[in-house]
């Protein structure tokens, strides 16, 4: 077998991304639970995705209160229980498997390939991870709020690679590309692959890469690169 390890991103890989629309009626919602003007709420929430994704606000509550207080702005506690829900109940949703995901990592694993997850996320991912379809077939998760660093930074990936008891030069690394990500694992060594459904409608991304690199469309794509 060509690698030792297949490491996958997560949103848009994995599980579908947020789309646009998806995203602002997210914020719109959570707005309307703290009974906040939607467009203030929903610029300082996406203003802090970073902090997020860091693991600097350690829970939904702790973002939301953060924002409230920026706003100046008394919100009852009911509220922002309500708030917290919108938001947690979302994620929760948003873990549900890609038709065909689940099946090959099942495959994978059959074949012996060590497996990897490094996704950048907020507290709320971790907090879920365990009774998703995902949970038992990764033998390695990293999640960026728990470890306090995001992609494409060096780091994350080799920490990755130390879990698994691997070289970056033995990994493959497959994700949809946002936050560069493929970029980031390229330049450690590893071989990267962007996963993108022609038939993704209006996806919500950070950042969008125009990867020269290998591009594949489906999971069934996969089991050609190993």
């Amino acid at each position: 077998m060509k690698y030792k390890a297949i490491i996958f991103d997560l949103f848009g890989t994995l599980v579908d991304s947020y789309s646009v629309q998806g995203y602002n009626r997210l914020l719109t919602d959570m707005a309307s639970a703290l009974e906040l003007p939607g467009e203030d709420f929903s610029k300082l929430w996406r203003d802090k995705t970073y902090e997020r994704g860091i693991g600097i606000f350690k829970t939904t509550k702790e973002s939301i209160r953060y924002i409230c207080n920026i706003l100046k702005v008394s919100v009852s506690d009911e509220n922002i229980r309500k708030c917290e829900q919108i938001r947690l109940e979302n994620t929760r949703k948003a873990l549900t498997p890609k038709n065909g995901a689940v099946d090959i990592l099942k495959s994978l694993r059959g074949l012996g390939c060590k497996i990897g997850l490094i996704t950048n996320c907020s507290a709320e991912v971790p907090l879920f991870w365990k009774n998703t379809e995902f949970s038992h077939l990764f033998d390695v998760t990293i999640f960026s709020a728990s470890v306090g660093m995001k992609k494409p930074d060096a780091q994350i990936y080799n920490l990755a690679c130390e879990q698994l008891g691997v070289e970056p030069n033995e990994c493959l690394y497959i994700g949809d590309g946002d936050s560069n990500e493929l970029s980031g694992a390229s330049q450690l060594g590893m071989d990267a692959v962007m996963i993108r459904d022609p038939n993704e409608i209006d996806p919500y991304r950070l950042v969008e890469v125009d990867w020269d690199g290998r591009k594949i469309e489906n999971f069934t794509e996969i089991m050609d690169l190993i």
